[in-house]
């Protein structure tokens, strides 16, 4: 018969090979939920709907880079960029890019068609996440190849998050457009350029904040933008774009033009601005 100091240690030991046998379970369990994360059941059908289900794609490495918050501060403004790795020259250049969020109710963020006139296919913009996800940048060139990049989101709540405004203010506000030329713009010489559109871009799964009723969905749903007689840039969006829509871009100025912009949303409603464009003499 063992003593109680012999079945005391017993006891020890078995609890030690107990905790580790849960241990184990725990990081099982916990690697199994890491591999649900990375699932692409979401992406799956998705993929099929936008490309067919037997559409491949390139790595983007060389080609484009995206750039997400692995978890975002505010998640009805998540700030996305996408650095374009190739000029944009009239042998190959990027023509579209489109932004996906795959477990957002609306998946497709929308797609940006690109132009040699734009010198590189970059942008920076901001979108929803209503979940932890992947988000996507498929880039398509010229020649029809298609490129992915993939980061993912911690974020929840984006597409049912309030507006920051009132409803009524932000109707009396839509339409309004600001336009910013960053750094000196050159004749032939890379520049950037920030247009933004006040609009509340309602996903239609948001809650009025005074009489507590849906607003139904009135987003953007296309903006155009041309320099003189060139398209710049075009927009084809849907309700995972942010409110008060902003892009970050390239252009390669010619002289002294005019930046005109067309935006027309989901009621049809058309809104249109020029400006001038301000060049510094070349270097």
């Amino acid at each position: 018969m063992m003593n109680r100091t012999a079945t005391s240690r017993l006891t020890l030991e078995r609890r030690r090979v107990f905790l580790a046998a849960v241990w184990l379970l725990a990081a099982a369990l916990i690697a199994c939920a890491g591999t649900a994360r990375a699932g692409n059941s979401a992406w799956d059908d998705i993929r099929s709907d936008l490309y067919g289900p037997d559409q491949t794609f390139q790595a983007a490495a060389g080609v484009i880079e995206l750039e997400a918050p692995y978890r975002a501060l505010d998640a009805s403004t998540v700030p996305i960029t996408v650095t374009a790795k190739i000029p944009q020259s009239a042998e190959r250049y990027i023509r579209s890019l489109t932004l996906i969020v795959d477990e957002n109710p609306a998946p497709i963020v929308g797609t940006f068609h690109f132009s040699p006139a734009n010198g590189i296919a970059s942008i920076s913009t901001r979108v929803r996440v209503n979940a932890y996800t992947n988000i996507r940048a498929i880039a398509e060139t010229n020649d029809g190849t298609l490129y992915m990049a993939a980061e993912y989101v911690k974020a929840s709540g984006g597409c049912s998050a309030p507006a920051s405004s009132d409803q009524e203010l932000a109707m009396a506000r839509m339409g309004k457009m600001k336009l910013r030329q960053l750094g000196d713009w050159r004749p032939n010489e890379l520049s950037e350029v920030q247009f933004q559109v006040s609009h509340p871009n309602y996903s239609g799964f948001q809650q009025d904040q005074v009489s507590q009723l849906w607003i139904p969905a009135h987003y953007v749903r296309s903006i155009e933008l041309s320099l003189g007689e060139r398209e710049i840039l075009r927009f084809d969006g849907d309700i995972s774009i942010s409110e008060n829509p902003t892009f970050r871009f390239f252009v390669k100025p010619q002289g002294s033009e005019m930046l005109h912009a067309k935006v027309v949303d989901s009621e049809d409603e058309v809104f249109e601005q020029t400006w001038p464009v301000q060049l510094e003499p070349s270097s």
